[in-house]
């Protein structure tokens, strides 16, 4: 209603009045004084209405104080800038205090949707981080779905960023412990494999989720401790059984070389052999460190000891052997103390008065110096190889040289004639050759500070012993040399005399005189004397 309707409708009421109090006969001053209570009652009316309206408008300023300050808490929560530009006075803006009310209700249910919409996302991530959280710590799944509060004074998408930075860091954390849930599993069943475990039986003890291929594996930080120590269990034990058959093994060996074990026996356990020297990661193959196999083995040695002592003697006769075999290609003698009889060595043993293994391990270790001991020897031994060698050729020689019939052809001839030639060629050099053979043995001696022995024998006197017989043999040459001379000079003179020679004569008078002087000097053994000797202990 407008304001000239109102002013209408008022003087339309007084007119009717009026006409009433004409009618009533009412005074002037009866009608002043009610027109005066009118005046007051529309006053007291205007005053109360305008009371209200007031009220209507502090509740009003109010409401929308409360709904901006809802709206800026929301802000505030969520981090996002204020989205109100209300002016103080509605009056300044043109919008009335409800117009605005309605303005701000509306921005007011927009961020309560995007709150609540926010409040989601922080309870779905909330939930999937106590989710894997329970799954690491063993906690039963179904605390994953059960209603919990979240802190509502921050949804800010910084917050939830952070949020979503920590469910990542635990999924990444989540899919490596499965991932070394699965590594450990695989190095388990291997180790059941090579122990011959049932990986079954022992992995339902640690956590029974653990058998199924499928579905969900238990990844609590409880199942990986006992996982792991199951792991280092197993695998210490994997040590030990390898290091246990490794000793085994090793005695097995020992027996099959000490018995000549045939191949065919050895083929049995050849694949257990083979990991003699194997590491533990070496080791694959299934069962091949199983307490059946330990056990296979271990009965092995002993059917191998109870026949290695039915064979005792043939050992001990065996290495002897083989220790004086080595002698003899060394060219050492043993000493007396070592030098033991072996009837009396047998019958000790038949008699149960030594034991064998002692005999054998006192060849064994005799063995092992002899070969030390050659190895120092090695050098000289070759070089007085080649001199005895050069001193057969010599011998050859000599007799080849005093072959009259030598230079006949004859099948082969020219096979001999290179030969005499080598030999010429080799028996020069071996001045050379017993010098710097000399040289070393005289080297050798003095760092060892003890004689140089070749089958028993001095090797420095042999040589010394050679030199001399080849300086008088050389001193023989001479002499026949200067016989034969004199004998053409003899005949020479003869013939300018005029003397009938008698060749036949002098060549008589000079093979008796050789004869003597061969009679008349000392006996010397020859060198070849000494290869002779040399060449039997060697070929026995």
């Amino acid at each position: 209603m407008s304001k000239s309707q109102i002013e209408s409708t008022c003087a339309s009421l007084q007119q009717e009045l009026e006409i009433i109090w004409d009618e009533v006969g009412e005074t002037e001053t009866e009608r002043d004084k009610i027109l005066i209570d009118i005046e007051e009652e529309c006053r007291e009316v205007y005053n109360r209405k305008i009371e209200k309206v007031k009220e209507e408008r502090i509740r009003l300023r109010q409401e929308i104080a409360d709904t901006e300050a809802r709206v800026i808490g929301i802000c505030s929560v969520m981090e996002e800038p204020p989205i109100l530009g209300r002016q103080h006075s509605s009056d300044q803006c043109g919008r009335s205090l409800k117009e605005e009310l309605g303005k701000i209700l509306l921005k007011l249910e927009e961020m309560d949707k995007r709150k609540s919409e926010r409040k989601i996302q922080f309870i779905q991530v909330i939930e999937d981080i106590r989710c894997v959280r329970d799954e690491t710590d063993g906690e039963p799944e179904e605390s994953c779905s059960s209603d919990f509060s979240i802190d509502e004074s921050d949804l800010s998408l910084r917050k939830l960023e952070e949020l979503h930075t920590e469910l990542y860091t635990l999924q990444e954390q989540k899919r490596n412990r499965v991932k070394q849930i699965q590594e450990h599993l695989r190095t388990l069943e291997s180790l059941c494999s090579v122990l011959g475990l049932s990986f079954g039986e022992t992995v339902v003890k640690i956590h029974p989720s653990l058998v199924e291929s499928e579905g969900s594996r238990s990844i609590s930080n409880e199942t990986l401790h006992k996982l792991t120590s199951s792991v280092e269990q197993w695998h210490e034990t994997k040590i030990q059984r390898m290091q246990e058959l490794q000793d085994l093994v090793t005695t097995m060996l020992e027996y099959w070389n000490l018995m000549d074990t045939p191949a065919e026996e050895q083929q049995k356990f050849m694949d257990v052999s083979c990991n003699i020297a194997a590491t533990v990661s070496e080791i694959t193959k299934p069962n091949s460190l199983s307490i059946d196999l330990l056990e296979e083995v271990k009965a092995e040695l002993c059917r191998l000891e109870d026949l290695k002592w039915s064979k005792m003697k043939e050992l001990v006769l065996k290495k002897r052997s083989e220790l004086e075999e080595i002698c003899r290609r060394t060219h050492i003698v043993l000493e007396e103390e070592e030098d033991i009889e072996m009837d009396n060595v047998i019958k000790a043993i038949e008699s149960g008065d030594v034991n064998p293994e002692n005999i054998l391990e006192q060849i064994e270790y005799r063995a092992g110096k002899v070969k030390e001991e050659a190895l120092c020897r090695k050098d000289i031994l070759e070089k007085a190889e080649k001199w005895l060698n050069a001193c057969e050729e010599e011998n050859w020689l000599e007799e080849y040289n005093q072959d009259e019939n030598r230079y006949n052809a004859g099948k082969g001839s020219h096979l001999i004639l290179k030969r005499a030639e080598k030999a010429r060629a080799l028996v020069t050099k071996l001045p050379a050759m017993v010098e710097a053979l000399v040289s070393k043995i005289t080297s050798w001696e003095s760092e060892k500070e003890a004689e140089f022995l070749f089958d028993g024998n001095r090797l420095l006197s042999m040589l010394d012993e050679y030199t001399e017989l080849r300086e008088e043999k050389e001193q023989e040459r001479r002499r026949k040399r200067d016989l034969k001379k004199l004998q053409g000079q003899v005949i020479t003179s003869e013939q300018d005399k005029g003397t009938p020679t008698k060749p036949q004569s002098a060549k008589k008078s000079l093979k008796v005189a050789t004869n003597k002087r061969f009679a008349s000097s000392p006996r010397t053994d020859s060198p070849h004397s000494a290869k002779s000797m040399t060449s039997q202990s060697r070929y026995g």
